[in-house]
């Protein structure tokens, strides 16, 4: 992501990069993003990023999220948090499993349990952090890290809506699952001005596990 840098000329400016975000809120437009696959039908779970080209904005990390394994499957399939957000990962089966991720957003091993692990694992880098189990090897979940506090996730209508947005240029950054392995995500540029922007993409995406 492009990030704001400031000389000595511009200090003045720099009082301003961060009561920007907030005080443009107040006039926040919606965004709403139509996600498809290369047929043209609705892709849910979608991840919708929105970075403002003008600068990082502050980011906190969501409540404690939870990515639970019932029926030798991880429910939710992807997760979508912010950097720092604590993941639990509750084993609801009567076996037990082991969850693990070599991402480079995220390396981690819980070994073999049952029930709830004592400690949750903090995502603290953004990016696509890919999990898998030692024991099910058809088991799969993502959980997307964001560093932007506009994010959404399409629903069953394959459309992603983010809410409150200030006027700005962006850089919009769509993901699915179901690319290709290692696939980086489908960018585009847009402008959010004060009335609703609709945006639309379609991927090429192949069959999940």
């Amino acid at each position: 992501m492009p990030a704001g840098s400031f000389m000595r000329p511009f200090l003045s400016a720099l009082i301003f990069v961060v009561p920007a975000f907030t005080s443009l809120s107040a006039v926040a437009s919606p965004v709403s993003v139509q996600v498809a696959d290369s047929a043209g039908r609705a892709l849910p779970e979608a991840v919708v990023l929105l970075e403002p080209l003008s600068g990082k904005p502050p980011v906190k990390p969501m409540p404690d999220a939870q990515l639970a394994q019932e029926k030798r499957q991880f429910k939710p399939r992807v997760t979508l948090i912010t950097v720092g957000t604590a993941v639990n990962f509750p084993n609801f089966d009567t076996v037990r499993h082991h969850v693990y991720s070599f991402s480079k957003a995220k390396t981690f091993e819980i070994k073999l349990y049952a029930g709830v692990p004592s400690q949750p694992v903090v995502f603290d880098k953004p990016g696509i952090a890919v999990l898998g189990c030692n024991i099910h090897d058809r088991m799969a979940a993502w959980v997307v890290v964001a560093d932007t506090p506009w994010h959404a996730m399409s629903g069953a209508d394959g459309v992603a809506r983010i809410a409150d947005a200030p006027p700005g240029t962006y850089q919009i950054s769509v993901w699915h699952a179901g690319l290709a392995a290692n696939s980086p995500p489908v960018t585009r540029r847009v402008q959010v001005g004060s009335a609703e922007l609709r945006e639309s993409f379609q991927l090429a995406v192949e069959t999940l596990p």
